[in-house]
């Protein structure tokens, strides 16, 4: 998954259990992937603009899960961005910065609105040549929930799943008996500098930043999160949004939502929506945060 992955848990049969959840988390890789040309993902990529796939339900509930979202008013979300992140190529060794002629191509088949679903069939079209679609920004997300369902079921009570700067806890702290502790990293200092330490019990922490992955390119700095109407990184003072939610898979699709948004109007979105709240940090990292916050301080 393109990160470190650690799971912790607490249980006579650990290991047994561990080794269980990256199998999962290895066929997970190869179903959602939109880096390895073999996933089951880039089968539905490969036929764009030729003829639909059926594809298993996982795969299809994400993708399902992902168009919703993209297509929702003022989204930032939009799961059909492949061609533009492709064209980039922004964190992997060959990363460029594209002519704008092709930034235009890519833009030409971006539009989440001709991804057609067949719920019937669990099979999914992309309706115009060259079209792909990314995971990148739900993919994460959708399999911690999964692993910890699997952990639940195997009779785990408590354990820290972390994908990568997107951590779900189930329950708490087997031998401190308290909830989790996670860290919200100080994106002008060094990995493991945080501005915040926040206490969890059954909550995922997503965080999504600029300060990670970068392109230097004759003095300027290009960041991998992009506006699909300009084809360049998203114009924002932020450095990082970080939701609080019970599923990871919201996590991952609000974060992504809202970048690119005012942070008082991002403020106000999650405030409206139910079991969520948001940390904003800026480029300068000043905090601003939702009113359930300070439950988790």
């Amino acid at each position: 998954m393109g990160t470190t992955i650690t799971v912790s848990i607490f249980h006579p049969q650990a290991e047994q259990i561990l080794a269980q959840c990256f199998e999962q988390l290895r066929l997970y890789e190869h179903r959602f992937s939109a880096n390895d040309a073999t996933s089951e993902l880039m089968e539905v990529n490969h036929q764009a603009g030729i003829a639909p796939v059926s594809v298993h339900p996982d795969l299809f509930e994400l993708i399902a899960l992902g168009t919703q979202h993209s297509q929702a008013t003022n989204s930032h979300l939009n799961i059909a961005i492949g061609p533009l992140v492709q064209t980039w190529r922004i964190g992997f060794s060959d990363a460029k910065r594209p002519s704008q002629e092709e930034i235009d191509q890519a833009l030409s088949k971006i539009d989440p609105k001709q991804i057609q679903l067949d719920t019937e069939n669990q099979s999914v079209f992309l309706k115009r040549p060259g079209m792909k679609i990314d995971l990148g920004a739900l993919a994460k997300g959708y399999s911690a929930d999964l692993i910890a369902t699997f952990l639940k079921s195997q009779g785990v009570e408590d354990a820290l799943i972390d994908l990568g700067g997107n951590i779900l806890t189930v329950g708490q702290h087997p031998l401190k008996h308290q909830p989790w502790r996670i860290g919200i990293q100080n994106p002008v200092e060094k990995r493991g500098q945080h501005l915040l330490v926040l206490s969890v019990k059954d909550k995922s922490v997503v965080t999504s930043g600029i300060y990670e992955r970068h392109l230097e390119v004759d003095g300027q700095s290009f960041h991998h999160i992009f506006d699909s109407t300009t084809g360049y990184p998203v114009e924002t003072d932020l450095a990082s949004i970080t939701i609080l939610s019970d599923r990871s898979v919201d996590g991952e699709i609000w974060t992504t939502r809202l970048f690119g948004e005012a942070p008082a109007s991002i403020l106000n979105i999650v405030e409206s929506l139910p079991g969520i709240d948001a940390i904003l940090v800026s480029q300068s990292g000043k905090i601003a945060y939702t009113s359930g916050l300070p439950s988790y301080l």
